[in-house]
Order: structure tokens, then C-alpha cells, then sequence
């Protein structure tokens, strides 16, 4: 049975400690129970209601405010507890302080008035929770039955009284350490001169040794020490009178506790006070201005505690609960805790210390200095970095005693260096800046991104402004050790866009250098650099010139062999050296001249050469200009000379042999290679393959602009380690290819990407100026090396798979199974990427000839279904008649379009298909829907031989009328599987070429006419 009288005794006592002074009159009552019955714990009510009971006024209760101040004086009854606390001495410095102002030029003066109106604030909220915790006592003993013991405010929230008054001790030992008290007591205003008496009389109590200011200091503190104190001791006696099973008994023994714990963090915090307070009595005015703050409390001083500190040989040492400063001299070396890394040293005397910019060690004389001082500064790091005292006593703490290697700060470089004077706040490891973080130059560069070991490593973003207004660079890259390496996009202020690969800082690798449309001097490149130069195999555009530069560049200039295709149809091919045009070449004009020998850059034919019409017209000897007489010329006119070969000047083809298709785009191919064989990490996925990203340009006057929205890879298509594991269960024919689709459809798969990099150099050399039929050689043999490499890129990352999952790798394969694999697999699916402008090359190449064969569909069109079958010599019996359905009206020599319609059907879905191997599968069936029509019409099965196939073949190809049907056959022959050489496929696209040829050269309108008019009975 809980003792409710002694607990009771013991709270009130906790709450009003003048109590003890009245309890007297409460024991000298009758028994436990008044005359009356009543409780006696109602007695105690009654008394706590009284004035009696009020807490303990603070030592100047008795100064009042002056009329004149808008103070007044009132009886000296005994104060309520808010009356009583916002009477210290406290509200009297600072009433006073206003009049008159400190100087405005008086800092310490202003500081010192804002230190005691904090703790004007912080004793007004101390005196609000002792009253509150009145009042939680009075409603317990008025209305005992319903209200418990747990409802009183010092046990249900003892964290918040607890906290209250670790804030008013915060603020006097402020007041203390930098001497408040004492500063405000020396000022000589007037109603300090008017309350001087009152002023004494209040702190007569006090020891009259000391000043005036010492004296205000006991005063503001001994009622409190005293009041923690007696909280304690009745606290731990209400505990022995409650119950083992009582369900108030924890919050008895935590409040107990928090303020047995109040007592150890009142005696350190006034400890760390006095000593601070005594420091600055050691130093200079000039150190004393730098280093005093009312917040910094001295921890460690090296003069109690002798340390030899290196290299630095400081003079003194002072740990502070907020930085190390050591001195030297007239030097003052401040070093921020929250930035410092203590490590052990080998022997027992010396401990090293890590700073962003510095590192030292500390020596003691013997072991014990050495213990003291590391521990202390270990646990003056942990406390700076929780960022509030240590609680009770500094190393307490809950959290851990060793501060963590990896944490998060700002700081300002001053060594010179790429950082001086650079702000970097970001994550933190050992000293440097390490993970996320952002970089700030005063200038207004700014770097945001991933840091290793003190460097830019890994993705950043990096700002840096030019001399005009609200313009900059910005580069989004991968970094490595602190230089950009890997890929990037970057945006410069001139609006030229450059998106590649880095190293070193400078553009090495494939990269694409764009200008903005607008710009005096449109152009871009396409290409390979090599330490910020262009140099290797590139292609540039000039849009100002309608020139398009297809070769090799070296220190920024065209050198080695190169093609030059102009917006008027003009190209040419030579070698090149420092930009300029050397040596012979070939020239090759819009209406298919061809010239051969040397000229200038602006096409003037200068020396020796050849020139050859498209009428077969040759030209050799010595050419020149000269002014107002044109092009002279000196040398033998051949007009006898026969047309040439179509292939010499119409179908002429350039670069090929100059340009090796297997080094064109190693810039592009090489990367991937690099993260093959790298093992394919996550962390070089993006620096190694390149990302996605949004042009940010309406960023560019925002700091919006150092926020990336990439798109990472991992967010769309998995992690690597996922990917390389579908790869694996995707190995038969039939779901390999289906992998391949979907991997090469996806722009962030690896080979996908891949994909889309080799399309972007596709397009940058083939289309608009480059759309030369001259180029079409280039271009289907670099479509095919695409394939190739991209099966390779497949090989590879399933020889990592095989690896990571511990499997033996796969054989290497011969040059014959890879090339059926290339093909047969990889080509039908890469090569609609690249089809439109592929195709466009194949139909300016055959224009000529689709233009005669297009001329002959039209003039066969004429004729009806049996003219025409009778023109091609089609023999009569394999006429398919009876599929033909006539009215009354109608003959058989006026039916079109009806002979053969299932076939004429079948090839006409040619051109619906982009894949080779599709396109021969529709003319294999067509073949097939042929000699299904003839055996048919014969009545049994029957085998078509080539002299029967080849009319009715051309009969079906006039009415398909397919459009640039010689493109089509070239480019299917051209990059068909090597395999079906010699096979049916090649029989019957050899048929359909004889069919094409047959019509655009025999299908003369004389001749139809001719065959029109001939008249036949039926």
C-alpha cells in the first residue's frame, strides 16, 4: 500500500522548497485526519492555495519599476511564481539597459544586452513550468479521486522541465562565460544611480566578497542549484514510498533520475563557464575579439595539460566545444570540429588530428596526456556533430563515443590550388570531401556531383561563367580523379552543344560538336577528337557553305583522304593536308562529268587532268584560269571516244578504300569494348555508354541549371546484373531473337544505346547533303559493319554473364558462323534503323534505270490481260482463261488485271517489308502462286522451266507495278544472307533482275504499238 502522505509531503516539498518552513503547522494538526475528517492531504491543498506556499521569490523580488520607467511599487506581499521569477535581478539589467542604448559602435555592448534578454526569456519560461507544475499539484489534491498521481506535471513531462531548465542554464553560463554580469553592473546610467540602495539591499544576502556583477551572478544562480537540488532529494523519497508494482513509479525514478542528471550538467556546463571566463583574462584584446563568442566553452587548454603539437609548433592549444584553435604567434589556426578526424598514434604519447587542409599531431609527456587529450577532442567532435551538449557530462552521450568516419559539412578552402577559396559542403570521409556535395567558387563556377577522396569522381555537373551577363558553360559529365572522363553533354555559352567523350578534361574519343541553327556560322561534327582536337575519322557539316567534309582529320584540320559533298550535286575525293586540297583527285559534277587530276578547294580545275562527258566526250592535258579568261586548257580532245561504263561516272562510288570500314567509327565501338571488358560494373555503365538527358537551355539564368534530369538506366530497363541474367535464359534461336528485338527497340539497353549512337553517325553522313548516290558504297558497307559489331557487343556480354554466373565461357566462333549469325540474326533487326537512308542512296543510284523500267510498267499497262500474254510470248496453253469471269458484254481481249492476280497480289507486298530475307520469301512465294495458277490451268502438277517462267514472270512484275523495283533488287542483293548464294533465292532474284532489265530496255512504244494492232480472232 503506497504511503500517500509521504508522497504527497515529498512532491510538495520537490515543488515549493520554502515548504519545509511550514510543514510544522501541518504535523502539529491532530492525527492524520483533521477535526472534521478531512484528509490530510486536503490540508496541505489548502495551505498550497494559500500565499504561504508560493515559490520563493529570486533575490531582487523587492525591486520594482519606477513610475518614470513604467515600474511601480507594490507591497511586499509574497509574489505568485511568475511574478516572482520575472522579478530577478535578470529583468532589472535588462529594464535598465534601454536607457541609454549601447553605442552603437559598443558590439560587446549589444551582445551583452541580448544575453540577458535570453535569459530574461529563459527564466520567464522556467517560472511558467513551476507554476504549471503548482497547478498540476493543486488539481491532484483538490479532486483526489479522479485525477492520479501520474497526472503531475513533474512526472508526465519531466523531459520538458528538464529541458526548460538546461535552457536557462545554457543562457547564464553565456552571461558568465563572457562576464555579462559584471559588464552590465558597470554601467553608469540613471536608474542604475536610483536603485543602487535596493539594489544592495536585495543582494545583501549574498557574499559581500567580489563585485557588485559577481554577486548578481550567485544570485541568478544559488535559488536554482538549491531548488534542482531539493527536486532530487524529495523525488527519490516519494520514490521509496511508491510501490515495486505501482504503475507511477517509472516516471518517479526517470524524473528522479533527469534531474540527478541536472545536477552533473549544471556543475560542468558552470565549470566549462568559470574556466572560458578565465581564458580570456590570458589573452590578447586582439585574440580575445577573434575567439571570444558567448556560446564557446572552453574544454582543453594545453597550459594545464601540456601537448607539443607538429608541424604546426603551436604555442598554445585550446579545444573549445566547437573548434581547435591552436596559436602561433600572432597566428591564430581555427579548426572546425565538425571536420576534424582524431586517429590513435603507434606509441602511447602521441594521437594524430585529420582537417580538410591540414593534418597534425599531438605529443604529450606521458600516456595520461595523451588519454586526456584524445578523449576529450574525440568527444568534442561527437558532441559538435550531434549539435547540442552531451548529457550530463560530455562523453555521455547515447549515441556512440567514436565519431563516424562519413559525415556531412561546409567548409572553405584556403591553399592554393584548383579549390582556393571554393566552398565545398557536401559528405565528408577521413578529411575530404567524398560521396555528394557541392563545390562554390566565388567567382560563381559551381560544381555539383559525386566526390572521391577529395576529387570530382563520378556524374557532376559544373557551372562556369563567362564575362558576359548571365552567360556560362555548363558541363554535365562523368568525372574521374578530378578531370572529366568518360561521357558528357556539354552546353556552352556561345549555344554550341557538344555531346561525347571526355579525358582529362579535354574532348578524346566520338563526340558530336553542334553549333546553334542560328549562329553566324552554322556547323557540326561528327566524329573522333584526341586531346580536345578533332583528329581521326569525322564528319563535318557546313551549313553556311552547303559543304558536308566525309574523312580524315588531324590537329583540328583535314588530313589524309577525304570527300567533300556540296549542296549542288558536286563531290569530289582527294588527300588532304592543313585543310587544303593536295595531290590529284576525283571530281564528279551534277550531270555526271567526271574529272580526274588535281584542282583547288573551290572546284577550279589547275593542272594536269582528265575530264570525261557523260557522252563519252574525253578531255586530257593541262588545265588553268586566268583573269577575265576563264578556264584554259591545253591537251587532246577524244569526241570518237565510246559512252563509257554507266559505272565509271553515274555509278562512280567514293571512299571506298580510303576510309577501312572496321576503323571508321572506333570511337563509337571502342567504349563498349572498354565496358566489356571491364566486367560490365553499374558504376561505369553511364560514363562508359553515355545517358539521356533534356536540353536545359531555358535553364540557362536559373540554378535550376545544376539539376540533371537524366534518365538513368537503371530506372527504365533493370540493373545490370538483371540484365545479364535475362541474356542468359534468352540462348535458343527463337528467344534470342526475340531478345535482340526487344534489347536493340530499348535506347537505354546497352545494345540498344549502342544502336542508337551508330544511327546518329549514320544520319550525320548520309542525309541531307550527304544524300549522294556517290556514297552509297560507304554506306551499305558500313550498315553491315554495324551488324557485325553489334553481334560482337552481344558475345561479349554473354561471355560476362557466363563469368559472373561461374559458367565456362562459350567458343570462339569462325569467321563462317559468325557471318551466318550476322546475316541471318542481327541485320533483318538493325537494319530498319538505317533503312530510309539507305534506300533513299539505292534509289538516287538507280534513278536512271527505275525511271526506263518505270516507262515501260506505264506502256505495258496499256494492254489488256491477253495482248499483253501474247506480246510477252507467253504460251497459249498456260493462259489462265477459265479464272477469268466475263459478262455479256465483254470479250476476253479487254480483261485487265485479272490473269494471274494471286500472284501479281503476293509480290506486290515487297515494299512492306524492310527485311531482305522477307522480301525473297514474298518473291518465293510468288513463284509459288505461279506455277499453282499454270498447274491449274493444265490440270496437274507442273514444273515451270526458266524459258516459261521468265514472260509469265515479267507479266506479273508490269501488273505489280512495284515502284523503284531496281533499288529494291540492289538492295536486297547487296545485303542478303551470304548463304543463299547460288541457291533458289538467288535464282529467282536473278529472274526478277532479267525481268527488270527486260522491261526497261525492250519495252520500246514502237514495238507495243505494233503488237497493239495486230488483230487476233477469239
Amino acid at each position: 500500500m503506497v504511503n500517500m502522505k509521504a508522497a504527497w509531503r515529498a512532491y510538495v516539498l520537490a515543488v515549493c522548497p520554502q515548504a519545509p518552513l511550514i510543514w510544522t503547522q501541518v504535523e502539529s494538526r491532530q492525527g492524520s485526519l483533521t477535526s472534521s475528517g478531512t484528509p490530510l492531504w486536503d490540508d496541505l491543498g489548502s495551505l498550497l492555495n494559500s500565499k504561504a506556499l508560493s515559490p520563493a521569490p529570486w533575490p531582487c523580488a523587492a525591486l520594482r519599476r519606477q513610475p518614470c520607467c513604467g515600474w511601480r511599487r507594490s507591497s511586499r506581499k509574497p509574489l505568485p511564481a511568475s511574478t516572482a521569477l520575472s522579478s530577478s535581478p535578470c529583468s532589472q539589467l535588462c529594464a535598465c539597459a534601454p536607457a541609454p542604448a549601447p553605442d552603437p559602435s559598443d558590439s560587446w555592448g549589444r551582445e551583452c544586452l541580448r544575453l540577458l534578454q535570453q535569459l530574461q526569456n529563459s527564466s520567464q519560461q522556467l517560472c511558467k513550468v513551476t507554476e504549471e507544475s503548482l497547478q498540476s499539484l493543486r488539481e491532484r489534491l483538490h479532486h483526489p479521486d479522479s485525477t492520479g498521481l501520474e497526472s503531475l506535471l513533474l512526472l508526465h513531462s519531466a523531459d520538458r522541465v528538464l529541458q526548460v531548465h538546461m535552457e536557462y542554464i545554457d543562457s547564464y553560463t553565456s552571461c558568465v562565460a563572457v562576464q555579462a554580469f559584471q559588464k552590465a553592473a558597470k554601467r553608469r546610467s540613471e536608474y542604475w544611480r536610483s536603485q543602487w540602495k535596493e539594489l544592495r539591499q536585495l543582494l545583501s544576502g549574498m557574499s559581500s566578497e567580489g563585485s557588485v556583477g559577481t554577486a548578481l551572478g550567485q544570485a541568478l544562480r544559488q535559488p536554482l542549484t538549491h531548488h534542482v537540488q531539493q527536486y532530487v532529494l524529495l523525488l527519490l523519497r516519494l520514490g521509496d514510498t511508491v510501490g515495486e508494482r505501482d504503475p507511477t513509479r517509472e516516471l518517479v525514478v526517470h524524473a528522479a533520475t533527469l534531474f540527478g542528471n541536472l545536477q552533473s550538467f549544471m556543475r560542468q556546463a558552470l565549470d566549462q563557464a568559470l574556466a572560458t571566463q578565465a581564458l580570456w583574462h590570458t589573452l590578447s584584446s586582439r585574440l580575445r575579439d577573434v575567439l571570444c563568442t558567448p556560446a564557446r566553452r572552453l574544454l582543453q587548454d594545453s597550459q594545464d595539460s601540456p601537448v607539443t603539437v607538429t608541424p604546426l609548433r603551436a604555442e598554445r592549444a585550446l579545444l573549445f566545444d566547437d573548434a581547435l584553435v591552436l596559436l602561433q604567434g600572432n597566428n591564430v589556426h581555427t579548426f572546425d570540429l565538425k571536420l576534424m578526424w582524431v586517429e590513435p598514434g603507434q606509441d602511447g604519447c602521441t594521437f594524430h588530428l585529420l582537417t580538410p587542409e591540414e593534418a597534425f599531431s599531438f605529443c604529450s609527456k606521458d600516456p595520461e596526456g595523451q588519454v586526456a587529450w584524445q578523449w576529450k577532442v574525440t568527444q568534442a567532435v561527437c558532441q559538435a556533430l550531434r549539435g547540442k551538449k552531451d548529457f550530463p557530462v560530455l562523453g555521455a552521450g547515447p549515441e556512440p563515443s567514436e565519431p563516424p568516419t562519413c559525415r556531412c559539412g561546409a567548409y572553405t578552402f584556403y591553399a592554393e590550388g584548383r579549390f582556393c577559396q571554393a566552398t565545398y559542403e557536401g559528405e565528408w570521409y577521413w578529411g575530404r570531401p567524398h560521396g555528394k556535395g557541392t563545390l562554390k567558387w566565388p567567382d560563381g563556377q559551381n560544381h555539383v556531383g559525386d566526390f572521391c577522396q577529395g576529387l570530382e569522381h563520378g556524374f557532376g555537373i559544373r557551372l562556369v561563367p563567362q564575362a558576359s551577363e548571365d552567360k556560362f558553360d555548363c558541363y554535365k559529365c562523368h568525372w574521374r580523379e578530378g578531370s572529366m572522363c568518360g561521357y558528357g553533354i556539354c552546353e556552352y555559352s556561345t549555344n554550341e552543344v557538344y555531346k561525347g567523350y571526355f579525358q582529362e578534361g579535354l574532348r578524346h574519343g566520338f563526340g558530336v560538336l553542334e553549333s546553334a541553327p542560328q549562329a553566324p556560322q552554322p556547323c557540326k561534327y561528327t566524329g573522333h577528337w584526341e586531346r580536345g582536337q578533332r583528329s581521326g575519322y569525322g564528319i563535318e557539316e557546313d551549313s553556311d557553305r552547303g559543304e558536308r567534309y566525309i574523312g580524315m582529320w588531324q590537329a583540328d584540320q583535314r588530313h589524309g583522304p577525304g570527300v567533300m559533298v556540296t549542296q549542288a550535286g558536286v563531290c569530289y575525293q582527294g588527300t588532304f593536308q592543313a585543310d587544303k586540297i593536295v595531290g590529284p583527285g576525283i571530281l564528279l559534277s551534277d550531270d555526271d562529268s567526271l574529272y580526274e587530276g588535281t584542282f583547288t578547294r573551290g572546284l577550279t580545275l589547275l593542272g594536269k587532268g582528265k575530264v570525261t562527258f557523260p557522252n563519252g566526250i574525253t578531255l586530257e592535258g593541262s588545265f588553268s584560269t586566268g583573269a577575265g579568261r576563264g578556264l584554259h586548257t591545253q591537251g587532246v580532245l577524244d569526241t570518237a571516244a565510246l559512252p563509257p561504263d554507266p559505272s565509271s561516272t553515274c555509278k562512280r562510288q567514293l571512299g571506298l578504300g580510303a576510309f577501312p570500314v572496321e576503323s571508321r567509327w572506333q570511337g563509337v565501338y571502342g567504349p563498349f569494348g572498354d565496358f566489356i571488358r571491364a566486367g560490365c560494373p553499374g558504376d561505369l555503365r553511364e560514363a562508359l555508354l553515355g545517358f539521356h538527358v533534356q536540353s536545359s537551355r531555358e535553364l540557362r539564368k536559373s540554378q535550376e541549371y545544376l539539376c540533371c534530369e537524366r534518365t538513368h538506366p537503371e530506372d527504365c530497363v533493370g540493373r545490370m546484373e538483371d540484365i545479364l541474367e535475362e541474356l542468359l535464359q534468352h540462348r535458343e534461336p527463337e528467344a534470342l531473337q526475340q531478345y535482340l528485338r526487344k534489347a536493340l527497340s530499348n535506347s537505354l539497353h546497352p545494345l540498344g544505346k549502342l544502336l542508337q549512337t551508330l544511327m546518329l553517325t549514320f544520319q550525320a553522313t548520309y542525309t541531307g547533303i550527304g544524300a549522294n548516290k556517290h556514297l552509297q558504297g560507304l554506306a551499305q558497307e558500313e550498315v553491315k559493319q554495324h551488324a557485325r559489331e553489334l553481334w560482337a557487343a552481344y558475345r561479349g556480354l554473354l561471355q560476362v554473364a557466363l563469368e559472373r554466373k561461374g559458367q565456362a565461357p562459350e567458343e570462339e566462333e569462325d569467321a563462317e558462323t559468325r557471318d551466318l549469325q550476322v546475316h541471318g540474326l542481327v541485320l533483318p533487326l538493325v537494319l530498319p534503323s538505317f533503312y530510309s537512308e539507305l534506300f533513299t542512296l539505292y534509289l538516287l543510284l538507280h534513278e536512271r534505270e527505275d525511271s526506263l523500267y518505270s516507262q515501260g510498267i506505264a506502256n505495258l499497262s496499256l494492254f489488256p490481260d491477253t495482248k499483253l500474254l501474247e506480246f510477252l510470248d507467253v504460251q497459249k496453253h498456260l493462259w489462265p482463261l477459265k479464272d477469268l469471269t466475263l459478262t455479256t458484254n465483254q470479250r476476253y481481249s479487254l480483261v485487265r488485271d485479272k490473269c494471274f492476280l494471286s500472284a501479281t497480289e503476293c509480290l506486290q507486298k515487297m515494299i512492306t517489308t524492310v527485311d531482305p530475307r522477307e522480301k525473297l520469301e514474298v518473291l518465293e512465294r510468288t513463284y509459288g502462286e505461279i506455277e499453282a495458277t499454270v498447274s491449274r490451268v493444265l490440270g496437274q502438277e507442273h514444273k515451270l522451266p526458266m524459258d516459261d517462267l521468265l514472260p509469265l514472270l515479267i507479266y506479273v512484275v508490269s501488273r505489280a507495278r512495284i515502284q523503284h523495283l531496281g533499288a529494291e533488287i540492289h538492295l536486297i542483293r547487296d545485303m542478303m544472307d551470304p548463304m543463299h548464294t547460288g541457291g533458289l533465292y538467288d535464282f529467282l532474284l536473278t529472274a526478277l533482275e532479267s525481268c527488270y532489265e527486260h522491261i526497261q530496255k525492250d519495252m520500246k512504244l514502237h514495238r507495243l504499238y505494233g503488237c497493239w494492232n495486230s488483230k487476233e480472232p477469239w
